[in-house]
């Protein structure tokens, strides 16, 4: 009897349990469902104009189809290597960077700080001239302006990721007679690892929001140029299957970072 009541409050539990994860991913989806359905139902109501915008479910018949003639495929790769190189790149130079000048160069940083925080602010589309005079319009150009959007959230986050360590942890190492590259793995990496994370997920988010624009230049293939080229044909469907899909990789990219953040 007592094991029947055990096992019946161990299934009661599970189910409760069950119900809270499902009632809180409902709250979670709710807007989305509500957006999807209105996309769904306006331009066959005639709230939006059917020939400009198509509805939801053609446009997700669109990335089927494209992907089942292996175009949407072929510019996928091309934009994720594109977006990878420029990020990869990025966060490469950045994570390091932010060490150095928040852990060993206090007053370097100091200096540079006013200089970097001006880069960081300049619209990188208004140095779509200087990255073409520089590299010309090949992909050296288009991964160069990715990473020039990728690096600074980056950066920005490592150092205030150090800055923000409780130097009462460093001391206290110090004291035990901790080594520096100890101090590093053991404390400070730890330490400021989400923030970094923060960056990196802002940093993929800006990737991706360049990404159209970096395959305007010069382009041939890649989502950002299909978006241009469904444009310039009138080939709306098209225009709005890549632009979901578009959305749809810079959501798994993020979730996918946020796992590994979980993880480690």
């Amino acid at each position: 009897m007592d094991i029947d009541s055990e096992t019946y409050k161990t299934n009661k539990k599970r189910k409760m349990g069950a119900g809270k994860k499902f009632s809180k991913f409902f709250r979670k989806s709710i807007a989305v469902i509500l957006f999807l359905v209105f996309w769904q139902v306006a331009p066959v109501l005639g709230i939006v104009d059917h020939q400009f915008i198509p509805t939801f479910t053609e446009t997700v018949g669109t990335i089927i189809s494209l992907t089942l003639k292996n175009e949407m495929l072929v510019h996928v790769k091309v934009s994720i290597l594109r977006v990878a190189v420029g990020f990869v790149l990025a966060g490469v130079m950045a994570v390091p960077l932010g060490f150095l000048l928040a852990g060993g160069f206090k007053k370097l940083e100091e200096i540079l700080d006013p200089l970097l925080q001006i880069l960081a602010q300049v619209n990188p589309f208004s140095l779509f001239p200087v990255f073409i005079l520089l590299f010309g319009i090949g992909e050296v150009a288009k991964i160069s302006i990715i990473f020039w959007v990728s690096i600074w959230p980056i950066l920005f986050s490592t150092i205030t990721g150090v800055k923000t360590i409780d130097p009462l942890l460093v001391k206290a190492a110090q004291a035990m007679g901790t080594s520096r590259v100890k101090l590093f793995w053991k404390v400070v990496l730890p330490g400021a690892a989400p923030s970094i994370f923060s960056g990196l997920k802002m940093s993929a988010g800006n990737a991706f929001l360049m990404l159209i624009a970096a395959e305007m230049i010069g382009a041939s293939s890649g989502l950002g140029w299909m978006v241009l080229n469904s444009e310039v044909n009138f080939q709306i469907n098209r225009l709005f299957a890549a632009a979901l899909t578009i959305a749809l990789l810079g959501i798994f990219i993020n979730k996918a970072i946020g796992f590994v953040e979980k993880k480690l």
